[in-house]
C-alpha cells in the first residue's frame, strides 16, 4: 500500500533545531523556531502554571471525557481574555475547544468549507507559513495579496484595501489580532476600522488568528483589532491560541469563537462543530485546558500569570529597542524593528545570505529571513548586528 510514498519535505524551521543543537560554537543563536525565551535563554514554565499543575494533581477527581466541544469552564473562562469589554449577546456566541490554535484554525476552516459551496479565504501574505496548507486541505481555495514589504519594512495597507474590495460576498478574510507572524507589522486603529467598513461593504466573513494575547502592548490593546471587527460584523471567526500566553506551546491547547447572524443560528452552529470535532480527534485534550481554567478563576494566580506576561512581553519590546539603535545596517532598517509588536519581524535577507549566517557565524533563522527575537540575549547584539553587517556588505 504505501510503496508508492515518498520522502516529503519537513518543516525547515523544526528542523533548525537539531542543527542548532549539534552545533558546538558558543556563540551560536537560535532564532528560528517561534517560542519565547527568556533572558538565559531557556522556554520556562510559568510560576502559574506549574501552580495550577500542583493544584490539579491534588484535586483533580476524573479523567473521563468531555464533549466534542471541550470544557465549558475553560470556554467560559477565556472569553474576557478574547472579547474583553465588549458586550456581546450570549445566545449569538458559540465556543467550541480546539487543539490548539492551530486546530481551531482548521476547525474554523472546515465550518466554512461544510457552510459553503465555494468557500474562499483572502490572506495577506507573507503569513505564518502553516496557515495555507491547514487552511487549504480543509477545502478553502486561496486567494493571496501583498500585506508587506521586508525591504522598507512597511504594511502595503493600500495594496490590502483593493484586493479586498474584489472579494465577493461569503468570501473568509484571515487576520492576525496582534504580533503579526512573521513580520511583527500590525495594522493601526485607523486601518482596522478601514478593514471593518470593507469587511461589512463587501458582506465578508473574518476569521481572526488571535495568537499572541498579551505579546503586543498589554492584554487590553491587544484585542482592540478584535473589538473593533465585532462591533460592526454580524459574523466572524476567531481561532485563539493559548501556547504563547501561557507558554503551553504541547499541551496544545486552544478554542474557536463563531459570532452567528442571529440565535437562531447559534444551535445550527454548535451542533456542525461538535460533529466536525468528533470525526477529526473526537475530543480535546484537557490538562493544558485545566491550567488555564485553574489560574483564570484564581485571582492570586491570575495576577501572577499577568505579571509573567508582563516581563516576557517588556523583554521583548526592550531587545527591539535595542535593535533599532542600530539603525541602517547596510540595507536593513534595524529602526523600524523597534516599531513592531511580539516575537518575530521579517529581515531583507536572500536565502543565500541566511545560509551563509549558519554556515559561517552560527546563527539560525528561517530561510524566508523571519527571526524570533526572543532568541537574542543583550549580550548576542553586537554580534548578531555584525554578523549581518558581514553578509549583506
Amino acid at each position: 500500500m504505501f510503496s508508492s510514498l515518498s520522502v516529503l519535505p519537513t518543516d525547515s524551521v523544526l528542523g533548525l533545531i537539531r542543527l542548532h543543537a549539534e552545533d558546538p560554537n558558543p556563540s551560536k543563536i537560535d532564532l528560528g523556531v517561534g517560542v519565547y525565551r527568556d533572558a538565559a535563554g531557556k522556554s520556562p514554565i510559568m510560576a502559574a502554571v506549574k501552580e495550577a499543575e500542583k493544584r490539579l494533581v491534588s484535586h483533580q477527581r476524573s479523567k473521563t471525557y468531555f464533549g466534542s466541544e471541550g470544557d465549558p469552564e475553560f470556554l467560559a473562562s477565556i472569553i474576557p481574555l478574547v472579547f474583553g469589554e465588549a458586550r456581546l449577546p450570549a445566545e449569538r456566541v458559540v465556543a467550541c475547544q480546539a487543539v490548539g490554535g492551530t486546530g481551531a484554525l482548521r476547525l474554523a476552516a472546515t465550518l466554512a468549507a461544510f457552510a459553503s459551496s465555494e468557500p474562499r479565504i483572502w490572506i495577506g501574505v507573507p503569513t505564518w507559513p502553516n496557515h495555507l496548507p491547514v487552511l487549504q486541505s480543509a477545502g478553502l481555495k486561496i486567494q493571496q495579496y501583498s500585506y508587506f514589504d521586508p525591504s522598507t519594512q512597511s504594511v502595503q495597507f493600500e495594496l490590502m484595501k483593493e484586493a479586498l474590495k474584489q472579494a465577493k460576498p461569503g468570501d473568509l478574510v484571515l487576520l492576525h489580532a496582534c504580533c503579526h507572524n512573521p513580520t511583527g507589522a500590525d495594522l493601526t486603529p485607523e486601518q482596522w476600522q478601514e478593514v471593518a467598513d470593507l469587511l461589512v461593504a463587501r458582506k465578508l466573513l473574518p476569521l481572526i488568528d488571535f495568537a499572541y494575547a498579551g505579546f503586543a502592548t498589554s492584554l487590553a490593546e491587544d484585542r482592540r483589532g478584535i473589538q473593533t471587527i465585532l462591533a460592526q460584523v454580524p459574523e466572524a471567526l476567531i481561532a485563539f491560541s493559548c501556547s504563547k500566553t501561557f507558554g503551553l506551546y504541547r499541551e496544545r491547547t486552544g478554542a474557536l469563537f463563531v459570532l452567528a447572524d442571529s440565535s437562531k443560528a447559534r444551535a445550527p452552529i454548535l451542533s456542525s462543530l461538535q460533529v466536525l470535532a468528533r470525526t477529526v480527534y473526537s475530543t480535546p485534550p484537557d490538562h493544558g485546558a485545566a491550567v488555564v481554567r485553574t489560574i483564570l478563576n484564581d485571582p492570586e494566580l491570575t495576577a501572577g500569570w499577568q505579571g509573567e506576561l508582563r516581563q516576557a512581553r517588556d523583554r521583548i519590546a526592550n531587545l527591539r529597542r535595542e535593535l533599532g539603535r542600530y539603525g541602517q545596517v547596510n540595507r536593513i532598517n534595524f529602526a523600524a524593528l523597534s516599531k513592531q509588536n511580539g516575537m518575530f519581524s521579517l529581515l531583507p535577507l536572500t536565502k543565500d545570505e541566511v545560509v551563509r549566517l549558519r554556515t559561517g557565524y552560527s546563527i539560525y533563522m528561517a530561510e524566508s529571513g523571519r527571526i524570533n527575537l526572543a532568541g537574542l540575549r543583550t549580550s548576542d547584539m553586537e554580534y548578531f548586528i555584525h554578523s549581518i553587517s558581514e553578509v549583506t556588505a
